[in-house]
């Protein structure tokens, strides 16, 4: 039997939480998701050694085969458990939001979209938190990117290149820069980092991570993923001339075929800057 395969059944029979129908199904999955963590190219895991891009990279792999909204979240929870026996809880994100898995019903037309203000920021002591924050605002840049933003790389001046080591699914992508705010928070990002990232030299990504959280949590600021819904929603006014559904726009079965032309145009446009290979996925910050 395959090393991680053999653990996990291990740790399973460990750890009987729930029912024995729970455990059962429990050990299922793992089973399924230790057989496609080696089809995706990870050989040589063992049940300590999951990591971040290993859950981005399922998730990715379920979101490709169409898996149901209910089935990802469920293999979710139970990589959640996985995580939690080995003591590395913090490799899974909290919010399934991270991974921009919508609710079950796909869309709510409910805005998940929040800002963070001037006196939000004073709030957060450290500086370079700080200005990770306002990235994610002005840019639309999931946590991971915004901390490892390198403003000496990534300013082209009328846009930003973010690398391919630095992203979600290590995809390259262009985010245009539009108003002066942009180039304000650009500048300021580059003074400083210098010609490193908005982690400072001393500490490592994990490191810096838990600053994050820590100063984030203290401030009183909570599930900042709200700031890219914000952004999409800003850019979909933007690019239409109307609110999205989800901040109190029409829905799409109201919109004339004119409209939904400009409507799909903008939502293909504002999935890639977000970093997404789908327009469908825009439901889950716009509505529909």
């Amino acid at each position: 039997m395959r090393e991680l395969n053999y653990q996990l059944k291990q740790l399973c029979r460990r750890n009987r939480d729930g029912s024995y129908r729970t455990q059962a199904d429990r050990e299922r999955q793992l089973t399924l998701i230790a057989n496609q963590l080696r089809a995706l190219g990870y050989r040589k895991m063992n049940a300590q050694s999951l990591k971040p891009k290993h859950v981005e990279a399922l998730v990715k792999h379920w979101q490709e085969g169409n898996l149901s909204v209910g089935a990802i979240k469920n293999r979710l929870t139970v990589i959640r458990w996985w995580a939690q026996k080995v003591n590395r809880q913090n490799v899974v994100a909290r919010s399934n939001d991270h991974y921009d898995i919508p609710d079950r019903q796909f869309v709510t037309n409910v805005s998940k979209a929040q800002t963070v203000t001037a006196p939000d920021l004073e709030k957060v002591r450290d500086q370079h938190v700080r200005m990770s924050l306002e990235l994610q605002q002005a840019f639309g840049l999931r946590r991971e990117e915004a901390m490892k933003f390198q403003p000496s790389f990534a300013d082209r001046g009328d846009h930003i290149a973010l690398k391919e080591s630095c992203t979600k699914g290590g995809k390259s992508r262009v985010i245009p820069l539009r108003n002066e705010a942009q180039r304000e928070v650009l500048n300021r990002a580059g003074l400083l980092a210098g010609r490193g990232s908005l982690i400072p030299s001393s500490r490592n990504y994990r490191q810096q991570l838990r600053i994050y959280e820590r100063h984030t949590a203290n401030a009183g600021l909570s599930k900042m993923h709200g700031l890219r819904h914000a952004y999409a929603q800003q850019r979909y006014r933007e690019l239409t001339g109307w609110l999205a559904p989800a901040a109190g726009g029409p829905t799409v079965k109201a919109l004339t075929h004119e409209q939904k032309t400009i409507d799909r145009q903008a939502r293909l446009t504002i999935s890639q800057e977000l970093g997404h290979e789908r327009e469908q996925i825009t439901s889950v910050y716009l509505g529909r």
